[in-house]
C-alpha cells in the first residue's frame, strides 16, 4: 500500500481538496505558502498529506492579503461625502485591525471606465486582496456590482458592506444624476446626440425625475 506521505496529486485535485479555486492554489504556491513538486512533464504535484493537514483556519492564515477601502462620488461638489466615506472606511478598516489601502473614485454609478474602479478590479485579479470594503454596494456601482462581487468570490476575496440601508440623503440625489445619465445615453443612441427629439425628451424625463425626487 503506497505511503500517503508519498502520495501527490496534481494542481487541480489540490484546488477540490482544499475548495478553492486552482489559481488560489497557484498564488500560494508561488509564495512557497504550499510545497509542490515538478513532475517530468513540468506540472506542478502536491503531497496530499501536506493539503490534508491544512484547515480552514490555516487557509485564512496563509492568505493575509490587503483590504482595499473604495470611495466614490458622481461629481466633484460631492467631495465632503467622498472625504467623509473615506473617513468611515479607514475607522472601519483600523477598528478592525485590518492592513488597508484606500482608493477614491469620482464618477458615475454607470461608468466602468473609471480609474479607481479599473485599478481595484485589477488588483482582485492578481489575488492582492483579501477583502473589499464599501460603506453601501451601490458605491462600487449602480448596475452590475454583482460581477464584481462574483470576481470576488472566485478570488477568495470578502466583501463586507458597513451599511446595508440606503438612507442617505446625497445618495438619493446620486441615484437622480445617474438615471439622467441614463436616459441621456439611451435618448442620443435613439435619436442622435444633436437632435431635437432627444434633447425634448431628456428635457421632459428631467422634469419628471425632479418631481418624483421632490
Amino acid at each position: 500500500m503506497e505511503d500517503i506521505e508519498q502520495v501527490t496529486v496534481s494542481i487541480g485535485d489540490a484546488a477540490k481538496e482544499l475548495g478553492v479555486s486552482v489559481d488560489t492554489v497557484r498564488r500560494w504556491a508561488d509564495k512557497g505558502q504550499i510545497k509542490f513538486e515538478r513532475a517530468p512533464s513540468g506540472h506542478r504535484r502536491f503531497y496530499l498529506a501536506d493539503i490534508k493537514r491544512i484547515t480552514p483556519r490555516n487557509l485564512r492564515q496563509i492568505d493575509e492579503r490587503v483590504t482595499i477601502n473604495y470611495a466614490r462620488v458622481s461629481s466633484h461638489d460631492q467631495k465632503q461625502d467622498l472625504a467623509r466615506q473615506v473617513q468611515v472606511l479607514e475607522a472601519f478598516s483600523g477598528s478592525n485591525g485590518w492592513q488597508f489601502e484606500t482608493i477614491q473614485d469620482m464618477g458615475s454609478g454607470l461608468n466602468y471606465q473609471k480609474k479607481g474602479l479599473q485599478k481595484l478590479i485589477k488588483r482582485i485579479l492578481k489575488g492582492d486582496v483579501g477583502r473589499l470594503v464599501l460603506t453601501h454596494k451601490d458605491r462600487l456601482l449602480r448596475f452590475g456590482s454583482e460581477l464584481i462581487f462574483a470576481i470576488c468570490e472566485e478570488m477568495e476575496t470578502e466583501v463586507v458592506i458597513i451599511n446595508k440601508s440606503l438612507e442617505e440623503i446625497s445618495f438619493e440625489q446620486e441615484l437622480v444624476q445617474d438615471v439622467l445619465e441614463l436616459i441621456t445615453v439611451f435618448s442620443a443612441r435613439l435619436y442622435g446626440s444633436r437632435s431635437k427629439k432627444n434633447k425634448k425628451l431628456i428635457d421632459g424625463m428631467t422634469q419628471v425625475v425632479k418631481e418624483v425626487n421632490n
